[in-house]
């Protein structure tokens, strides 16, 4: 071997040698960054316009974890997000709000569901907290009665509309004890008919009409929420109906809301009788601790 081959061949073993200790060395490890763990159940797939996002607050400002979707079986897209780690170790609160997509807007949305206060490095969310909703519903209460105020006087059909007021005292009244929604949110009844939901209309008063009467006569109805079912049947159905054996629902909805199905959030559910009477007012179940989300974050 010449002078020359040999120290081509010390070379190259001196490299692969190099290269073989570079490689089992441990990577580089940013220890500036924390993890923040989300272990979240309840919440469902809001579509492709809109999406979760997390938020820790940190000296009173809200800084963001990152997004994520839910999908059909209410699977978190991520769990695990990355953050400055002074921001976790000074952060007080976390929040989860609803975000369009794309979105402009670097702060969170009024839209926040969840929330909860660090207690060390773990925080329970609920839909109480006061950065969010700030209730649970589990006091929520609701009274319907079925009837077709709108068809004109007409005493046909009666079973085919819903109004949620209570009439027990002989006079229409306030049918729903429902607390007071944040900006972001409004109520929205619903009767679901052969397994379709329709809208009674959206409102954020329970002492006055909703927003729509898509599908009632041309009568004026009771200065409640409700609905007539009437004219302009979706597809598949045929209005009048018979809500006797149907359920109604009272639903909280984001605003703006892209679905035209309730919201996971469903504090009131009234089971309609197969027997029902029309003008008898009928109480809704609480169903609140069946659909609010929950969930912890660990930092």
């Amino acid at each position: 071997m010449t002078f020359r081959n040999a120290f081509s061949f010390f070379a190259l073993i001196a490299m692969i040698g190099f290269t073989s200790c570079s490689e089992d060395e441990e990577p580089m490890v940013d220890d500036t960054k924390q993890n923040i763990e989300l272990n979240i159940s309840g919440l469902e797939d809001l579509g492709s316009d809109y999406a979760y996002e997390g938020w820790i607050i940190v000296d009173g400002a809200p800084v963001s974890t990152g997004t994520f979707t839910v999908d059909g079986a209410g699977n978190l897209s991520a769990t695990s997000f990355e953050v400055e780690k002074t921001d976790a170790a000074n952060a007080t609160k976390f929040v989860v709000s609803i975000e369009p997509i794309p979105d402009s807007d670097p702060a969170p949305s009024a839209v926040k569901i969840l929330g909860g206060d660090f207690n060390g490095n773990t925080t329970t969310l609920s839909t109480s907290d006061g950065a969010a909703l700030s209730t649970d519903f589990t006091d929520a209460t609701g009274k319907y009665i079925l009837a077709t105020p709108t068809d004109g006087g007409s005493d046909t059909n009666e079973n085919s509309g819903v109004w949620f007021l209570d009439n027990s005292s002989g006079a229409a009244a306030v049918g729903l004890d429902l607390p007071t929604l944040p900006a972001g949110w409004e109520y929205e009844g619903w009767a679901v008919v052969d397994g379709t939901p329709v809208t009674t209309g959206k409102f954020t008063s329970v002492a006055g009409v909703d927003a729509e009467a898509l599908y009632s006569g041309a009568a004026d109805g009771p200065p409640f929420p409700g609905e007539d079912f009437l004219t302009n049947a979706p597809s598949g159905l045929t209005f009048p109906t018979d809500l006797a054996g149907k359920t109604v629902v009272i639903s909280v909805e984001p605003v703006p809301d892209n679905s035209s199905a309730p919201f996971v959030l469903k504090p009131l559910v009234g089971p309609v009788p197969a027997d029902a009477t029309d003008h008898f007012a009928y109480d809704m179940n609480n169903n609140a601790a069946a659909t609010n989300p929950t969930g912890t974050v660990t930092k």
